[in-house]
């Protein structure tokens, strides 16, 4: 089994961290047919590393994130805060206060390895501590969606073909005592 050390990113990460993003964005959109849409690519690498600044500077207060590292290298990533503008755009705004746990993504050799469940383990038990009770969750990817259908059921929220024809965005509203990996 991959051993696999979880824990908060420090800031001499950040620039490890931002390759990370780089590089499994890029591979994501490839795998997902849609590696021509460059600027969305880069829009998604650019709000991620915000995310991460936010952490940063709010000492995890408004994003948290946690990242996995198999020796010294990053291989995942999660991060939970407010709810993201398409989210909260795309349920009217019901879900704004909730928490969202996002940011979840595994190196593409480390993926199939249990280190996104190794992730998702770590972050419920985060917001179990804090009194969090229900947390959500979206994705655009089918490969994803795939996995969370599998893990968390029928999405709260399905929007056909919200990105173009045959590509929904699903969103799910998850109890954390419910929740488990």
């Amino acid at each position: 089994m991959l051993k696999v050390e979880i824990r908060r990113p420090k800031i001499e990460d950040t620039e490890e961290l931002n390759q990370f993003f780089k590089t499994v964005l890029t591979d994501t959109f490839a795998r997902e047919g849609l590696a021509e849409l460059v600027e969305d690519i880069e829009a998604d690498i650019e709000s991620k590393k915000k995310y991460l600044k936010l952490d940063f500077e709010t000492r995890g207060e408004k994003r948290y994130f946690l990242i996995a590292l198999a020796g010294d290298k990053i291989i995942g990533t999660i991060a939970c805060g407010t709810a993201n503008e398409l989210i909260q755009e795309c349920t009217n705004g019901e879900l704004g206060t909730m928490v969202e746990i996002g940011t979840v993504y595994v190196h593409p050799v480390y993926q199939r390895q249990g280190v996104g469940n190794r992730l998702l383990a770590e972050m419920l038990q985060i917001l179990i501590a804090r009194g969090i009770q229900e947390f959500c969750l979206d994705s655009g990817f089918k490969t994803a969606q795939t996995i969370w259908y599998k893990k968390f059921g029928e999405p709260e929220y399905l929007l056909k073909d919200y990105w173009g024809q045959g590509q929904d965005h699903m969103i799910w509203k998850i109890a954390t005592n419910g929740a488990s990996f």
